[in-house]
């Protein structure tokens, strides 16, 4: 912890470097992806302060809309569509992601119960390679379910339909650094 605390010190050092963000942010950016510690967005994207608006779940997992018992993630998509006008969203999901290897493998997560009940929002299951580490075709095809879910959520929705609103799944690896996106033309995942 030490080395964060003196990093935190030394931060705002220089008040002036940050003066404009009282004023409010203006990211063109939802960025939705995993709270595994190893996906940084900022360094993945070279954003800066106020660039992206961050939502960052176990497993990237966009859970579904409903209007009875809205969620944290519900009202943050929400507000980053409707309040700051983002023009995209990205979901990003990642190699070697504990979340979806769990539901690939089919892991017992009764020790667990808050993850196993959360990974339920999942459904269904991200099919892929139970063997294989990177749980690679299993995150991908859970991005584009999560993309799905996303259309359902009514102001999504209406963006898309107004042609206001880009949606983009996107695969990092955690062991290379490399960025893939997907081609909805061919259908796979490709550099960016």
């Amino acid at each position: 912890m030490l080395p964060f605390v003196d990093h935190a010190r030394m931060f705002g050092r220089h008040p002036e470097e940050f003066a404009a963000h009282a004023h409010g942010q203006s990211p063109q950016v939802l960025f939705i992806t995993c709270a595994d510690s190893r996906v940084v967005p900022a360094l993945i994207t070279g954003a800066r302060p106020g660039e992206l608006f961050e939502l960052r779940t176990a497993g990237n997992i966009v859970p579904p809309h409903t209007f009875e018992r809205p969620t944290s993630e519900a009202a943050t998509i929400e507000y980053a569509v409707e309040v700051l006008g983002v023009k995209d969203i990205v979901v990003c999901g990642h190699s070697h992601c504990g979340a979806v290897g769990a539901l690939v493998r089919g892991d017992d997560l009764d020790a667990v119960p808050a993850v196993r009940d959360w990974l339920h929002h999942a459904t269904p299951s991200p099919k892929g390679a139970a063997e294989d580490p990177a749980v690679a075709e299993g995150v991908q095809n859970h991005v584009l379910t999560q993309l799905l879910r996303l259309r359902s959520y009514p102001c999504v929705a209406a963006k898309l339909d107004s042609g206001e609103l880009d949606l983009h799944a996107w695969y990092y690896e955690v062991h290379t650094g490399a960025v893939l996106a997907h081609r909805p033309r061919t259908d796979t995942f490709a550099a960016l």
